[in-house]
């Protein structure tokens, strides 16, 4: 499935840090605020055990038997409070936020900068105070786009007879919402039981709160940890979400020294090897630091956060499609060619229709590549089934 992970936060939280590490693509780093302007698009990696280790000969698609499945990550510019009334870079970030089916906020545990983004002394800031402020000014975007509309909405659905759900869903599509977001936000807000022409503001703001919750489920990166008071940490990691230790710029360091040959490291290990027969004073130096971060957090966390995003807030699974069930090949004989991140729940006829419709609209059965056993459309499937999709010919 196509999805896209979105980066919000401030200014210098260390959102753009975090984008690098996660793609090493090539944007610009500076320790002041609006250094991200328009959005960074790139490609981040799932972290998942290849099944590849239960055959004679590895697959080729792996690294000591691990799997990276591609994922679109964007960057969006640093939020200030008030964005969505057009302070700071106003809302286009919030827009470029709706193609994020999950949101990771990136927050400056240490309290190293203020609620504008600007350096302060390490602790000074409260970083709860970034964590209740995104989660608003993502609110009243929403209802900022629904309110404008309401009056008019309102008498269409009593004149109309429409369903409400539709016609919010309909207002708010370009944010990302759809019917099923409203209907559930409806329910759990106990307004789908209040007329909504008695609706308060109080009540349209509490709807969009809940709608942003179910839209956009959202972990936190405790950046900086590393350099973060333990009080900073254990205040965040009391909130009623997933919170990770984080230090992007560790991770930055240890994906340049793989790249350069000077280390090998797997996104997501605790630990890394050097591999380079030099190493000048200050590589040594650089390297035993971040060893030491490493050892403090368990990791730098950056993968951490795309994998708990991912199979966590998305509830997804990875699944992979074979042609030949015996060996694990397409009709290459490439080994577990492909992965695919299917929704939990998802059937042997939706994976059928992920690889292509013509396969779906043509779906007879599947096999599970490791029993050999037929498998009905509405088999459900697993994380790392290995599946033969068998269609009628064309």
């Amino acid at each position: 499935m196509s999805m896209t992970i979105g980066l919000a936060g401030k200014p210098n939280a260390g959102k753009s840090t975090f984008f690098k590490a996660a793609t090493l693509a090539d944007v610009e780093i500076a320790n002041y605020p609006f250094t991200t302007i328009n959005a960074n698009h790139g490609i981040t990696y799932v972290r998942a055990e290849c099944p590849c280790g239960e055959k004679e000969k590895p697959c080729g698609k792996c690294v000591d038997g691990v799997r990276l499945v591609p994922i679109d990550i964007i960057d969006v510019a640093g939020l200030v409070p008030d964005a969505c009334k057009g302070r700071g870079l106003g809302n286009t970030f919030l827009d470029e936020l709706r193609q994020a089916q999950a949101i990771i906020h990136v927050v400056d545990a240490s309290g190293g900068t203020d609620s504008e983004g600007n350096p302060v002394e390490i602790g000074e800031h409260d970083p709860l105070e970034d964590v209740t402020f995104l989660n608003r000014e993502i609110t009243m975007w929403l209802y900022g786009i629904l309110e404008r509309s309401w009056f008019k909405l309102s008498r269409k659905i009593q004149a109309e007879g429409l369903k409400i759900e539709l016609v919010i869903a309909e207002q708010l599509a370009g944010a990302g919402i759809n019917e099923s977001h409203v209907n559930a936000a409806l329910i759990e807000t106990g307004l789908a039981r209040v007329d909504h022409v008695k609706w308060s503001e109080e009540d349209m703001v509490r709807l969009c709160d809940t709608m942003r919750e179910i839209s956009k489920p959202l972990l936190i990166a405790a950046n900086k940890a590393d350099v973060a008071p333990r009080d900073n940490l254990d205040k965040l990691e009391e909130l009623d979400r997933i919170v990770v230790p984080t230090s992007a710029a560790a991770e930055l360091a240890l994906k340049s020294a793989a790249k350069s040959g000077a280390i090998k490291y797997t996104p997501g290990n605790g630990s890394f090897e050097i591999v380079a027969q030099e190493l000048t004073t200050a590589q040594k130096k650089g390297l035993e630091a971040i060893k030491k971060v490493l050892e403090h957090l368990g990791g730098s966390g950056v993968q951490e956060c795309i994998n708990r995003a991912v199979f966590e807030l998305l509830d997804l699974i990875v699944v992979y499609p074979v042609e030949d069930e015996g060996k694990w090949t397409d009709k290459n004989d490439n080994m577990l060619p492909d992965a695919y991140l299917m929704k939990k729940g998802s059937t042997c006829h939706d994976l059928a229709y992920q690889i292509h419709t013509d396969i779906g609209d043509r779906f007879l059965y599947a096999v599970d590549a490791r029993t050999r056993l037929r498998l009905g459309e509405k088999h459900e499937l697993k994380n790392g089934d290995v599946i033969k999709i068998v269609s009628t010919a064309k």
